[in-house]
């Protein structure tokens, strides 16, 4: 798949950005949708296409567009997200309801938009990107991990209606990246005040492990090879996150979630 044609959305910076230029570098031929192109800095051998993944008319609009270039798509990378620091209590529904409305229904679009053509090509890959908070919630980001609990359903679930086509579908989840998302993670805007000594000790936590965490290149190389190489439904970039889920697996709950907690320096 040397001159596969992908899509990547979400490529102003980040994991997304390291993904669309390990794939030009791949020789494929990229598309990296961001919100506006003005402003967004331009990527060595990607196509940059405005979308909104919030927005149906622009998710439609965006995909006619590359198929009217390219013909097809071989490959789709949901790597657009958003995500939210409080606790559950204090979450307003309209928080909420904007988080998966990035996070799931911006998936749900994307996917709803590239599907028909994946049909008639009778092949394509759907690469999701979750969390290793997808399969193990963490205090004060508990919308955040519903909506990443959330993708890992649906995934599933799609990956089992599609591939009757020569459809796959993946799941990729990092753990802490060093990103801007990361490290201007939005906080609700209620504060309960029982909460705030938590919340502060957990939020410190947070800070410290996206200021050590990696750059975003080993996700972006997980990503790569979930797209191209054999399928599997879980890729876990090494480290943390490949260390995690093999603890979620075989350890008991009780350790996992003691450990867990301490390192959010919670009691």
């Amino acid at each position: 798949m040397s001159e596969a044609i992908i899509v990547v959305t979400g490529v102003s910076s980040g994991i997304g950005r390291a993904t669309a230029e390990k794939f030009a570098k791949r020789g494929c031929r990229v598309f990296g949708t961001v919100r506006a192109i003005a402003g967004t800095s331009p990527l060595v051998g990607v196509e940059l296409i405005e979308m909104d993944v919030r927005s149906d008319t622009s998710v439609k609009q965006a995909f006619q567009q590359i198929v009217a270039r390219a013909g097809r798509i071989d490959v789709l990378v949901n790597n657009a997200g958003a995500t939210i620091v409080g606790a559950v209590e204090e979450t307003s529904t309209t928080e909420a309801s904007v988080l998966f409305d990035t996070n799931l229904f911006g998936i749900l679009r994307t996917a709803q938009a590239v599907l028909p053509q994946m049909r008639v090509q009778r092949s394509g890959r759907i690469v999701n990107v979750s969390s290793v908070l997808g399969f193990l919630p963490a205090p004060y980001m508990g919308l955040y991990a519903a909506s990443k609990h959330a993708v890992e359903g649906l995934s599933e679930s799609l990956d089992h209606e599609v591939r009757q086509f020569g459809i796959r579908v993946s799941l990729v989840e990092p753990s802490f990246t060093k990103t801007n998302l990361d490290l201007n993670a939005p906080q609700t805007a209620v504060r309960i005040p029982d909460y705030n000594k938590e919340l502060g000790i957990a939020s410190r936590a947070i800070q410290n492990n996206v200021q050590n965490a990696p750059e975003p290149d080993g996700v972006a190389a997980t990503i790569v090879d979930a797209a191209l190489g054999a399928w599997k439904m879980r890729h876990t970039p090494r480290g943390e996150a490949s260390l995690l889920a093999k603890l979620r697996r075989f350890m008991p709950a009780g350790p996992v979630e003691k450990g867990l907690r301490k390192s959010f320096g919670l009691a």
